[in-house]
């Protein structure tokens, strides 16, 4: 499934350092890196548009990638907000490449973030906090892991949502 965003994100800084444009062809996604080329096309309709990813996201549950309003347009998803999608990776950077963590959890405080961190790390090893600048103000984001595979951080997952009922999104570490 995939939605769009456009203000109040356009103007700010994307996750990649680029400033997001809402009328370029660009989209996030939790894993795949930085500059890869993705055709977007909408089941409902057969239309079909072309992304660069350049921001993660989206960390909404059954959302695998959040479009730009230009690429919304595109596929006429626009109007009811998200289309049942199937991704295609044209090119960029190898997806199989990189590291892999998992998202538990976002705060606007830091002072929570970190605590929730240290609880974490003394159960599960490496735990980070990413800094993300949202149109509604700093985030914190905790991340578990820094695995080799996507398939070994859902692994990692599944068992934070088992054992402490977390909701977890598989992210690439971009650092």
């Amino acid at each position: 499934m995939a939605s769009w965003y456009g203000d109040p994100f356009n103007g700010r800084r994307a996750a990649n350092g680029e400033v997001y444009d809402m009328h370029q062809f660009t989209a996030a996604h939790r894993t795949l890196p930085f500059g890869a080329i993705v055709r977007v096309t909408n089941l409902r309709n057969g239309k079909q548009t072309e992304v660069r990813i350049t921001d993660r996201g989206p960390f909404v549950a059954n959302r695998v990638i959040d479009l730009s309003l230009s690429a919304a347009q595109a596929i006429d998803m626009v109007g009811p907000g998200t289309a049942p999608v199937r991704l295609e990776i044209l090119g960029g950077p190898n997806p199989q490449v990189g590291f892999f963590g998992v998202q538990v959890g976002a705060f606007q405080s830091e002072d929570n973030a970190d605590r929730f961190r240290a609880q974490l790390a003394a159960r599960y090893g490496t735990v980070s906090i990413a800094q993300y600048d949202s149109a509604n103000g700093m985030f914190y984001r905790v991340r578990v892991g820094r695995l080799p595979t996507q398939a070994a951080a859902q692994q990692l997952a599944d068992q934070l949502h088992a054992n402490d009922q977390l909701t977890t999104f598989v992210v690439r570490l971009d650092d």
